[in-house]
């Protein structure tokens, strides 16, 4: 797999996203601890990147760096196209960072939260407060806007936290565990609020423990463990680099069984339930394949089921780890 994240995305079109993240040879040690070691990535524009790992993996101080809040040891950082070393100022003008914990003071109101970050982007008044109140309709917070935030549910402190996030407008959003310690609603309102997100221009760089929510949101997905970046690619891309995926096939009539198994040499024989287990990585070409063999040979499969690699697989096969499942997901087809 490749080190860097490539200038691909979902949109399309085949002239490659300009970069909103650019990172070569990006270091960071605490004593003789090497969090972050000579790391490399590429973030199209546009898109949504996610890196997965383990707790203490160096995700949260690749979050800190990249927005300025920590300084790296060593390596060549670009953030909107601005060198982090040189001008940091034009980064933080750029980006916009929600972090694990709440960024929003509960003794004042949604309103007035939003208000005070419209001040501390020198916003003039009046500008201020029709950003506030557009931010509060999109966020469905306008019926709690004159409330103290402290009485917000979970779900709505961390709409407030991205909108308060909004407010500069940043064309690159740092969002840490966003959805961590959220309802799957409120995480499910999340990830649509992230997608209107990218819809319109803005770059997600995404921090998680869900993996379906990384499977959901990102074009890229890099893994790290131990400092490195163990693996990185779409989803599709990493399932495929985990052995286990087959296709199964059941069928009721022996003769049927017998015909598929003598010709299917490599196929897992399983005489007592009439099955055929076929090694696979889930493709839609592969299940064509299969699918036109059978009907060649006038073979009806009474079930077929495809075994794929989930992300959870991928997670602990790159970073080892206790508990891991020992079968991949099955989805009947």
């Amino acid at each position: 797999m490749p080190s860097s994240v490539m200038p691909t995305s979902r949109k399309g079109g085949s002239r490659p996203s300009p970069t909103a993240v650019s990172a070569v040879g990006f270091c960071k040690s605490y004593g003789d601890k090497a969090v972050l070691d000579g790391i490399d990535l590429r973030i199209p524009a546009g898109s949504v990147f996610a890196l997965l790992g383990p707790n203490g993996a160096g995700k949260t101080t690749a979050v800190k760096i990249l927005s300025t809040l920590i300084t790296a040891d060593s390596g060549e950082l670009s953030v909107g196209g601005h060198d982090l070393a040189t001008d940091p100022q034009s980064v933080r003008a750029a980006i916009g960072v929600t972090g694990q914990f709440s960024a929003v003071d509960g003794l004042i109101t949604g309103e007035e939260n939003m208000l005070l970050m419209a001040d501390l982007h020198h916003l003039p008044k009046a500008e201020g407060r029709r950003v506030t109140a557009e931010l509060l309709e999109r966020f469905d917070l306008v019926d709690a806007a004159k409330k103290p935030a402290s009485t917000y549910s979970g779900g709505m402190k961390r709409r407030l936290d991205i909108a308060m996030t909004l407010v500069g407008g940043p064309r690159i959003i740092f969002l840490d565990e966003p959805t961590t310690g959220l309802d799957p609603r409120s995480r499910h309102t999340m990830w649509g609020i992230i997608r209107e997100l990218v819809a319109e221009g803005v770059t997600v760089f995404l921090t998680t423990q869900h993996l379906e929510e990384a499977d959901e949101l990102a074009d890229r997905i890099a893994v790290l463990n131990n400092g490195k970046i163990a693996a990185e690619g779409s989803a599709d891309e990493l399932k495929r680099i985990v052995p286990g995926g087959h296709v199964k096939l059941r069928f009721t009539d022996p003769g049927a069984y017998r015909s598929a198994a003598s010709v299917l040499g490599e196929a897992v024989r399983d005489d007592d339930a009439l099955a055929l287990q076929i090694p696979s990585d889930g493709s839609q070409r592969e299940l064509r394949s299969i699918l036109d063999w059978l009907d060649a040979k006038s073979v009806e499969a009474d079930g077929l089921t495809v075994h794929t690699p989930d992300l959870d697989d991928v997670f602990f096969a790159l970073t080892g780890p206790a508990d891991a499942p020992d079968q991949p997901k099955e989805n009947a087809r």
